[in-house]
């Protein structure tokens, strides 16, 4: 498997791009699904505004929107065809892509060369594509998603496992800067997705057991 850096200036109209510099802001984009013309998406904006959700309403692409808390956006709209040239070329995409203006940046995995060398071709039709970063790319055994171990790793760090707590799961959602339903659902996940992976391998390095004479 390898993951690439995939570099686009969007030349097609799209209503993310109108928005970043409506508002002079840029954003991450975390995909939720692909069905048929239509993509779904959440964005996280730290600066609550009003008008970011009017904003939406009335773009033509947009077929719905909802804030979902302070700082998340649910949105589903007309794609434009990047996530589209992603999907249908067998690829995933690795991490969020950052939305800078009419710039965006996609990291993406994928099994095989021509794939990449198809979404590249996908991508040119909407606008300057330039490839980034090209590596190899091994999966932890663990699975864990980069939102999950960022989690993880921030709960582990500020003593929320530690007896008593030095944190509670409301003051760790804050320094996320997520919601504690949010912050509560990747932590539980990620705890699932460890405990199984640690179960596995003590069963694969356990010795045969032996009755006692």
């Amino acid at each position: 498997m390898f993951q690439a850096e995939i570099h686009l200036q969007q030349e097609k109209a799209c209503v993310l791009d109108d928005f970043a510099d409506h508002f002079g802001t840029s954003f991450d984009v975390e995909i939720e699904e692909l069905h048929d013309h239509l993509v779904t998406f959440t964005i996280r904006i730290e600066e609550p505004c009003e008008e970011y959700v009017e904003f939406f309403r009335n773009a033509e692409q947009v077929e719905h929107i909802e804030r979902l808390d302070e700082a998340t956006y649910l949105i589903t709209k007309t794609s434009c065809g990047a996530y589209s040239a992603v999907d249908r070329n067998h690829g995933v995409l690795r991490r969020q892509s950052r939305v800078r203006g009419d710039r965006r940046v996609y990291t993406v995995l994928f099994f095989r060369r021509e794939d990449l060398r198809a979404m590249i071709d996908d991508f040119s039709r909407i606008g300057t594509v330039t490839l980034g970063k090209l590596t190899e790319f091994e999966r932890s055994k663990s699975m864990l998603t980069d939102r999950q171990l960022e989690v993880v790793t921030r709960a582990l760090e500020e003593g929320y496992f530690e007896w008593p707590r030095t944190i509670d799961s409301e003051e760790l959602a804050d320094e996320l800067g997520i919601s504690r339903t949010t912050m509560l659902e990747h932590l539980r996940k990620a705890q699932s997705k460890l405990l199984t992976s640690a179960i596995e391998e003590n069963d694969r390095l356990k010795p045969t057991e032996r009755t006692e004479p």
